[in-house]
């Protein structure tokens, strides 16, 4: 049976959606770094293409989940002449109240109201469907724009609530064991694209910051690698941690990265988010085949960074991600190099438990060729680490039943590489896939 996301993959987004020639003029700018060759097209790190700055739609209009509360002061000073305290009645419209109307804004003014009616807007994500899980699990598919469409999956616990956003339309990068991979790559999402998955679910959820807190983190572990679109992802990280904006705490947002060392570097200049390592191997020459970053980016570079940001947030760790996959990466040798690689970075910040460790059960999909490991390999490769004294989950499988679950996350992309057609023809090679691309099985 094909999977609902299969029946949207022709489906036009709700709304009055401009063309990508119309979308885009972008005065942010966007943080440029060295080109990467991922997987054979060499792809801008950082920088996003031409419809991936502000969003400005076809009537010019700024488009108020683009800005944090700086730039929102600036806009209402220097573009309304209005003061800035202004933006802060705004904001709580917004991210409190889920307020999109100006006119519905009652503390404004009439002639504050009409102002923003013809300069700005607020315009969020179009929700092209939502799907609950039978664990509590809940995924959104989001229209970026016409061709392109992300998803956001909520996770509820006990006492928590996290919420895993994107932050492009698809991957720049090609993990081999991730599904995103297989989809290719558009483009970066803007701020309000970002900001706006969050704004979406917290309404869903009838969140009310400082009072029923029903989403209470943020992980930046959903499509696309964030530090590649780094001004948009800090701007809505900032608004994510802002009183005015979700109220969340620094240690509440979690930054998850294949390994952009640069780019680490960089978070930890101008950021408190808690940061987590896409590791997958301790030994180069396997993370290089499940991680090509790996290449540019070798472990011992990533893991230099890693002590750097430790460092410059004392007290803080640094969680790594290690999804197990059977016969790949899942042998007591390889729990052994782990614990090894590990210890160092522990020494280097001087600090115990400065490195969690997050064990990652594979979640399959389609045409993949890794497979997940019994009960048994993963309980075995936790307890080798959790003997050398190591602090190391293994994170519960959650919504894979929407393939909602961690590496299963997909969408809509209009590829602007080879992937997904190449993984297409994997597909139809295996019998997966439909000569339309569609996954399912061909006699159904």
């Amino acid at each position: 049976m094909n999977d609902i996301r299969d029946n949207a993959n022709d489906l036009p987004l709700l709304g009055d959606t401009p063309s990508t020639e119309a979308v885009a003029r972008a005065p942010i700018a966007i943080t440029q770094v060295d080109s990467v060759n991922v997987d054979g097209s060499n792809v801008e790190s950082a920088q996003a293409p031409a419809s991936a700055g502000v969003f400005v739609p076809d009537n010019g209009k700024t488009n108020l989940f683009d800005l944090d509360r700086t730039q929102l002061e600036d806009f209402f000073e220097q573009t309304l002449g209005e003061k800035r305290y202004r933006a802060h009645q705004v904001m709580k419209w917004i991210h409190h109240r889920y307020v999109t109307d100006f006119h519905d804004m009652t503390d404004l003014g009439k002639v504050l109201r009409a102002k923003l009616e013809e300069h700005a807007q607020v315009r969020a994500p179009m929700v092209i469907f939502d799907k609950p899980s039978t664990d509590g699990t809940h995924k959104w598919l989001l229209g970026m724009d016409a061709k392109n469409a992300i998803e956001a999956v909520f996770i509820p616990d006990k006492g928590r609530g996290t919420l895993c956003v994107s932050s492009q339309v698809g991957c720049a990068l090609n993990c081999q064991f991730c599904s995103t991979a297989t989809q290719g790559f558009n483009r970066n999402l803007s701020t309000a694209e970002i900001i706006g998955q969050v704004w979406v679910a917290a309404r869903h959820l009838g969140n009310v910051p400082h009072q029923q807190r029903k989403l209470t983190n943020v992980v930046m572990m959903g499509m696309g690698e964030p530090l590649m679109n780094f001004d948009n992802v800090v701007r809505a990280m900032s608004i994510m941690r802002d009183d005015l904006g979700y109220g969340l705490a620094n240690k509440r947002v979690t930054l998850s990265t294949a390994g952009m060392v640069p780019m680490i570097d960089k978070l930890g200049e101008v950021s408190d988010v808690s940061l987590a390592v896409s590791l997958h191997a301790a030994n180069d020459e396997l993370r290089s085949q499940l991680v090509p970053l790996n290449k540019k980016y070798p472990i011992e570079q990533l893991m230099d960074a890693c002590v750097r940001y430790a460092l410059r947030k004392r007290g803080t760790s640094v969680t790594f991600e290690y999804t197990l996959m059977k016969g790949v990466n899942d042998q007591p040798t390889h729990a052994r190099q782990l614990v090894r690689l590990l210890r160092q970075f522990d020494n280097a910040v001087q600090m115990k438990d400065a490195a969690k460790v997050n064990l990652i059960p594979f979640n399959p999909f389609p045409g993949t060729r890794f497979e997940r490991p019994d009960e048994v390999a993963i309980r075995a490769f936790q307890k080798l680490l959790n003997d050398a004294g190591m602090i190391a989950p293994v994170r519960r499988t959650r919504g894979d039943d929407i393939d909602a679950a961690c590496g299963q996350l997909k969408g809509q992309v209009m590829d602007r590489t080879r992937r997904q057609a190449e993984f297409r023809k994997q597909l139809q090679a295996q019998g997966l896939s439909q000569p339309d691309g569609s996954v399912g099985d061909a006699a159904a």
